[in-house]
């Protein structure tokens, strides 16, 4: 039912978002959905599923997700575009039923040779270690598959998966002999296609040298997007420099500095070149301090009100139709591969 190629990618379920993954993530994913709406279908679906791999409040998911689909609205997600289509994963049961056939397809070792689980499974009790997460891999090839999606943005921690996923069509290609799947791009077309340039990465307030995480349970080294202006504003002015006294980014110890330039490019829309010329060589860092306070007080007042003024009638709308329109794409795709295998005739 496509008539275009498919750019396919998911947008995060829950936990809280921050700046770090407004600038880094979330703006240039609804760019790429623009821009290259024309001539790629956009399918970008909630993976509610994949939420729960590791242990959350359940309580909390289902309002977290249409929180969270309320930011990417509020972040400029077009609603009235018909070729960029957002669906929940749990709303398209084929997802779990292609997961359990590409189950019976995949070797046990296969998983346990994946980075991501040995990495995620390490920081938990040996109780806490879903199967979830040990096969999390096959129903993300499942995501994939069900839409012959051409292209998946996926980060370094990924490119495993996305491998796997192109492995197993393979496998049931070749064992059916027949074009069950189409198969994904290589990771090094992927790349080519998407670009290996990050962009600015947000450093930690508290600790520049590591990336604003959620992992830092203080909470003073992030600015989260719900965050009160003024609280915000307070971290900023708190934010880790130095002792050097002069502005000067070439010093690798200026990592706080580099950090907050970096904020206030992206908050003010200015390139870092443009910011860094203005700021080179000052004496006293308060002044970069009050202005990327200002200028991140004044993001989050702007996007707040975006985020309030979100039309919970229309995103609903949206979400229906398109899961009707997904749930079509998917079954074809799942009837094709369940006659394969018997299941159907």
């Amino acid at each position: 039912m496509h008539n275009k190629p498919v750019i396919l990618t998911g947008l995060r379920a829950n936990n809280d978002l921050h700046i770090g993954n407004y600038f880094g993530a979330l703006l240039p994913l609804i760019d790429m959905a623009k821009t290259r709406s024309e001539e790629f279908e956009i399918n970008l679906f909630v993976p509610d599923l994949h939420s729960f791999t590791t242990p959350i409040d359940h309580s909390q998911l289902y309002d977290q997700i249409m929180h969270n689909l309320r930011l990417f609205v509020a972040a400029g997600l077009p609603l009235d575009n018909p070729n960029i289509h957002i669906y929940r994963q749990s709303y398209i049961p084929a997802h779990s039923e292609l997961t359990w056939i590409l189950d019976c397809f995949t070797g046990f070792g296969e998983m346990s040779r994946m980075t991501q689980f040995k990495d995620k499974s390490a920081k938990l009790l040996a109780d806490r270690v879903s199967v979830g997460l040990f096969n999390y891999p096959v129903l993300m090839a499942a995501d994939i598959l069900l839409y012959g999606a051409s292209y998946v943005p996926v980060g370094d921690d990924q490119t495993q998966h996305l491998e796997f996923a192109r492995d197993i069509a393979t496998r049931l290609n070749n064992e059916f002999q027949e074009p069950l799947f189409v198969l994904p791009r290589s990771v090094s077309e992927q790349h080519k296609f998407f670009g290996k340039d990050q962009g600015l990465r947000i450093k930690d307030l508290v600790d520049p040298t590591k990336k604003m995480s959620k992992s830092d349970q203080s909470g003073k080294g992030i600015v989260f997007l719900g965050d009160k202006p003024n609280d915000a504003a307070k971290k900023i002015r708190s934010a880790t420099t130095d002792s050097f006294g002069r502005i000067d980014i070439h010093k690798q110890e200026q990592a706080g500095i580099r950090n907050l330039l970096q904020i206030l490019a992206l908050a003010t829309g200015r390139t870092f070149d443009e910011v860094d010329a203005e700021y080179n060589g000052h004496e006293q860092y308060g002044p970069l301090k009050a202005a990327v306070a200002d200028a991140i007080s004044t993001f989050l007042t702007d996007f707040q009100d975006k985020l309030a003024s979100v039309d919970d009638a229309q995103l609903i709308a949206k979400l229906e139709a398109d899961e009707k329109l997904m749930n079509q794409i998917a079954n074809d795709t799942l009837y094709k591969v369940q006659k394969a295998v018997g299941l159907r005739i």
